[in-house]
């Protein structure tokens, strides 16, 4: 049981450890690692809300709230009210930021294009 609940710690902690280094831009504009995530074109779609500023910061809390359950999870085996407490903070945050990057792709989607 104790090798499960490290393993859920330490997958929380990199995925928490990502989504912070997304979030406050470590490693450089978000634009740039949109641009070179792959070395092909995607097609003759416009970029949509994720290729956006605004749309990179919101996924990169989608990614820290998924760290923050997972780090919730398996901090509550050992102290059960912060656990819990951590669970809920990044269950919240989750719902949050999906709602936020639900409406902005909806908006990106509306928008006219040339």
């Amino acid at each position: 049981m104790l090798g499960i609940v490290n393993a859920v710690l330490v997958i929380g902690a990199l995925i928490s450890g990502l989504g912070t280094v997304l979030l406050v831009n470590l490693v450089g504009s978000g634009d740039y690692l949109i641009r070179h995530l792959t070395s092909r074109s995607l097609g003759s779609l416009p970029p949509g809300y994720a290729a956006s500023k605004r749309g990179f910061q919101v996924y990169a809390l989608v990614v820290l709230a998924i760290g923050l359950v997972f780090l919730g999870v398996g901090l509550s085996a050992s102290a059960v009210i912060s656990g819990l407490a951590l669970l809920g903070v990044g269950l919240v945050a989750f719902a949050f930021s999906s709602v936020l990057a639900i409406r902005g792709e909806i908006a990106t989607y509306r928008e006219p294009r040339p």
